[in-house]
């Protein structure tokens, strides 16, 4: 079931790439980071209600709290620096460097959670590396 929801996450994000840069024109690329975000924000608590999940958040520790505020503020980071080279670069660039964040994360995993690094993780990062360079070369 994982992979039909990475799958899915993979298609929503293709989209987001084209949609925002049409949406993106003539738009401040701040302010536009800042409507999508509202969004997501209206899309996600719908589904906490919808799901009847609520009553979680008294039992996030102060670890967890902490971990989801800094992800959050990376996510936010993170569409801020999108959106601002979406609009001034080709989504055909832009998107295959944004998605260097596989390589990074995989060897953020290993270093910091100590996930296993195979192998095929290595072949697949400097494949993706060499990929994400002959695209924006």
């Amino acid at each position: 079931m994982w992979f039909l929801f990475a799958l899915l996450s993979a298609i929503f994000a293709a989209l987001t790439s084209v949609l925002a840069k049409v949406g993106i024109n003539g738009v401040n690329s701040t302010l536009a980071t800042a409507i999508r975000t509202v969004v997501v924000v209206i899309m996600a608590w719908g589904m906490v209600f919808l799901t009847n999940t609520q009553s979680g958040i008294s039992q996030i520790s102060r670890k967890g709290w902490i971990f989801l505020i800094l992800s959050g503020a990376a996510t936010g980071a993170s569409w801020l620096c999108y959106y601002r080279a979406l609009q001034m670069g080709e989504v055909s660039k832009v998107v295959p460097i944004d998605k260097l964040s596989v390589v990074i994360t995989l060897v953020l995993a290993f270093i910091f959670l100590h996930e296993e690094f195979t192998v095929k993780s290595l072949v697949g990062c400097i494949l993706i590396g060499i990929g994400t360079l002959v695209m924006v070369v």
